[in-house]
């Protein structure tokens, strides 16, 4: 077997440079840990960038996929399968939302909504000039219209131009989305909490104001919860913290807990004048497989109780967080909400989140000076604890 560092000289030399890599090959999971190839043990607050809700190695979850494998992983979509309308069943009733379209990605799944916008605002005037209202510090996806909307411009500037008619406005700033409404404004898009833009939760003020601005108008509210979604907020979309229902909704990451699948869904009312056959199709998308992911997932939530153990587990991460903040002047501040949460700091965390690694904790950023913490949603206090005391002991140093 190639050593680790064997490995990493291959990837350079093979691998697209498009991250900066920490220096481990990660071999495999157990629960809230993962292991490298050199058997070091890590505990797991970043899940895969809050991928891997359930943990690792669920024995339930493999299973199910073992068994589907199997049995049937693809067909095309010009055909019927038995997991993907399971699985869409099961999404709609625990988002409140009436229509479903299965995507591979988060990104994909901002694609197809960006889409149904339009084409809902085509069929009401039969022009091509609408826009959308996004927001600053924002973040969407690489793909072009997904990065279209996404509020920071130095993940645009090299690739120019966008789609276009595109106008950013300032998350919980209701004045400053008002001051992009035009008539030909068709979408208004967010993240319920941003996440890479540094953790900010939408205020339900905010939320409220926007939603009743699209109704009056018949402007489309498009929420984000691709990383905020699927219970890590304590709910299980962010959004149904404030009764905020979207016309349209992205999700992924936990969606699949590492199966690469997304979803975008809608109301009645958007999919009877939007999208139809031929205006959009995938070809993963929602096959036996990634339905598969999605349906135990969804079921594994209900029976071990995820959210609840979110909301109990997020209030001790947030005061716990809160006194680190209070014993070290380089935090200036914490926020987030459940198992989302941000430290921020008066200087950049890469030096830190560097030395927690090399003592058995993974962390991320979200931005240069703030630290992310999204594990997954199965873990305890006692993990809780353990994270803080190696947090803590980086600080120190």
């Amino acid at each position: 077997m190639q050593s680790m560092q064997e490995y990493i000289e291959e990837a350079e030399k093979a691998l697209l440079h498009t991250y900066n890599r920490y220096q481990i090959v990660l071999d495999k999971g157990q629960g809230v840990h993962l292991y490298d190839l050199e058997g070091k043990q890590y505990l797991d607050f970043c899940a895969g960038i809050a991928v891997f809700a359930l943990g690792y190695h669920n024995e339930r979850y493999n299973d199910a996929l073992k068994a589907q494998i199997d049995k049937l992983i693809h067909t095309s979509n010009y055909y019927y399968n038995a997991p993907a309308i399971e699985a869409a069943k099961k999404l709609k009733k625990v988002s409140g939302m009436d229509r479903v379209f299965f995507t591979n990605s988060g990104a994909e799944a901002v694609e197809g909504a960006i889409k149904a916008a339009r084409k809902y605002a085509y069929l009401k005037d039969g022009s091509y000039d609408h826009e959308i209202i996004a927001m600053e510090h924002s973040f969407h996806g690489r793909t072009f219209g997904a990065l279209s909307v996404t509020g920071n411009p130095k993940y645009r500037e090299a690739f120019q131009p966008m789609i276009g008619n595109i106008r950013f406005a300032r998350m919980n700033d209701f004045d400053s989305v008002l001051e992009q409404v035009r008539d030909k404004t068709c979408a208004i898009i967010f993240e319920t909490v941003q996440g890479e833009g540094g953790i900010y939760p939408a205020e339900e003020s905010f939320m409220k104001q926007v939603k009743a601005l699209c109704e009056e108008k018949d402007i489309l509210l498009i929420l984000d919860e691709i990383q905020c979604g699927m219970g890590r907020t304590g709910e299980m979309f962010a959004w149904q913290r404030y009764g905020v229902k979207p016309d349209i909704m992205t999700t992924a990451k936990a969606l699949g807990c590492g199966v690469p699948v997304g979803a975008f869904l809608m109301t009645e009312k958007v999919s009877e004048s939007s999208l139809v056959s031929g205006d959009h199709g995938t070809t993963y998308g929602g096959n036996p497989l990634a339905a598969t992911a999605i349906n135990i997932v969804l079921d594994l939530f209900e029976e071990n109780h995820i959210i609840d153990n979110v909301k109990e587990v997020g209030d001790y991460l947030g005061k716990k967080l809160d006194e680190l903040a209070g014993r070290y002047d380089c935090i200036v501040g914490r926020r987030g909400v459940g198992l989302m949460q941000g430290l921020v700091f008066d200087r950049p965390v890469g030096g830190i989140i560097t030395r927690a690694l090399s003592k058995g904790l993974i962390l991320i950023n979200a931005g240069t000076d703030i630290i992310r913490f999204v594990p997954p949603l199965v873990i305890t206090k006692e993990d809780v604890d353990e994270m803080a005391a190696i947090l803590e002991s980086c600080l120190e140093e």
